[in-house]
């Protein structure tokens, strides 16, 4: 048995083309895939045209996702800051909601709670008369 040379057998270009059509094979798995989530995002269409769209897309995938970036993808990145800023006022919301108002209390409540604190008696007149000149000032 004779012994093989592995260098002469697949040398450095053929490495550096496998490595290419790898990367471009995962570009175009994440592009196929940003089309068919832009398709079903897109509120613009109807259920036929997104049908179409997804039907042509998968029977046709090179040439549909292509006509699909001629067609329509000079909004494709419209609708995805539409969708991320539609998910940060939600989370903005549910934050506000949650944690409640934060903002600092205005003159009327602060006055409003240091005359409950003192008809409870936890504070004297003098008090309340400093705290609400500190209030005011």
């Amino acid at each position: 048995m004779g012994s093989v040379n592995l260098a002469y057998d697949y040398p450095l270009l053929g490495a550096f083309w496998t490595v290419m059509w790898i990367f471009l094979w995962v570009m175009w798995i994440f592009l196929l895939f940003r089309v068919v989530v832009d398709i079903f995002r897109d509120d613009s269409m109807g259920g036929w045209a997104k049908t179409g769209w997804l039907v042509f897309t998968i029977v046709l995938p090179f040439l549909g996702v292509f006509v699909y970036l001629i067609a329509r993808g000079k909004d494709m990145g419209a609708r995805e800051q539409a969708h991320v800023r539609a998910q940060l006022e939600e989370t903005n919301r549910y934050v506000r909601e949650t944690v409640g108002a934060t903002g600092p209390a205005s003159e009327a409540d602060q006055l409003a709670k240091l005359s409950e604190i003192r008809a409870r008696g936890d504070i004297s007149d003098e008090e309340f008369r400093r705290a609400k000149e500190k209030v005011l000032h």
